[in-house]
């Protein structure tokens, strides 16, 4: 017997008049095996993030940090789209979600299939180059670095939603690292942004213009300790624009949210979505058509 749950109930009714604007965080991508920073699945962490300042001031920190992370490319690289990920997606599809805003750097709303995508902190699929600019495939350096350290395998106890494992300190001292291929110099640093370091300003101004023209902003799976994403709720709040929120836990956004529902997202947006089909008129558009008598469809079952 599933659980029917009346906050779900406001979440659906509110998610029917479409002008959805969606902000994910990491509890999104747990079910795709990568865990996040605060939730359960990220307790077990046992060093800090690498800050920018440290990863460009301290070459031996440089080394760690990419043995580390060429160890956990791998878990990154082999997650697929969850549920939760092809919800939301087929929301889009459903003309109710007008933009994505992820704080992921995975990759796997649009591997699943949503359009329009900010990555508000990058992709960690992509490296550049801080001496030369130049841009590269995360593969062709997992390439180079696989060439640079043959058979360099290490006990991994860990892994982090940036790519990061947790590894001893002496399993890394004879890894190496490689500069940019194109300039011969340039420190190589995944495309992603680091702790201390700042998201590029025309990013920040087209995530406030989505959620500013948004009819509802949707935070999933973010606890929003972090003011990148939480300034997003807090601008959207004074707007007088409805915030709802779906996450394991209290987040630091729910005095601002109309609804929250503290449910798996694996299982609450899968039904979600379900409430509404993606049908095509006669000329051939997209629209939402509710399931249901009522015009927003009947109880949300969530079990």
């Amino acid at each position: 017997m599933g659980l029917v749950s009346e906050q779900i109930e406001v979440l659906a009714g509110l998610v029917s008049g479409g002008g959805v604007v969606v902000l994910s965080g990491a509890g999104l991508s747990t079910e795709s095996g990568i865990p996040d920073y605060r939730g359960a699945s990220g307790a077990a962490r046992r060093h800090s993030p690498m800050t920018y300042q440290v990863f460009v001031g301290d070459p031996l920190a440089r080394r760690r940090y990419w043995a580390r992370s060429y160890l956990g490319w791998r878990t990154v690289a082999g997650a697929v789209p969850n549920a939760g990920h092809r919800a939301v997606a087929r929301l889009q599809d459903a003309g109710l979600v007008d933009g994505v805003v992820t704080q992921n750097v995975d990759g796997l709303h649009t591997a699943a299939g949503s359009g329009g995508v900010v990555e508000l902190h990058g992709r960690l699929d992509e490296v550049v180059c801080l001496g030369c600019g130049v841009g590269m495939s995360r593969w062709e350096l997992h390439q180079r670095l696989a060439e640079a350290n043959p058979g360099f395998e290490a006990r991994v106890s860990g892994v982090n939603p940036d790519g990061d494992v947790d590894l001893a300190d002496w399993a890394v001292a004879g890894f190496r690292t490689v500069d940019c291929a194109r300039c011969d110099a340039g420190t190589l640093k995944p495309d992603v942004v680091f702790f201390g370091e700042s998201v590029p300003p025309a990013r920040v101004a087209r995530c406030f213009a989505m959620v500013e023209s948004a009819r509802l902003l949707l935070v999933l799976g973010s606890s929003l300790t972090v003011l990148s994403g939480r300034r997003f709720v807090v601008r959207a709040a004074s707007l007088g624009i409805p915030v709802a929120i779906v996450n394991q836990g209290a987040t630091r956004g729910d005095a601002y949210a109309t609804v929250t529902v503290d449910a798996p997202l694996g299982r609450v947006l899968p039904v979600l979505a379900d409430r509404f089909g993606a049908v095509r008129d006669g000329a051939g558009q997209l629209g939402a058509v509710p399931v249901g008598a009522d015009g927003v469809g009947g109880p949300v079952v969530v079990g």
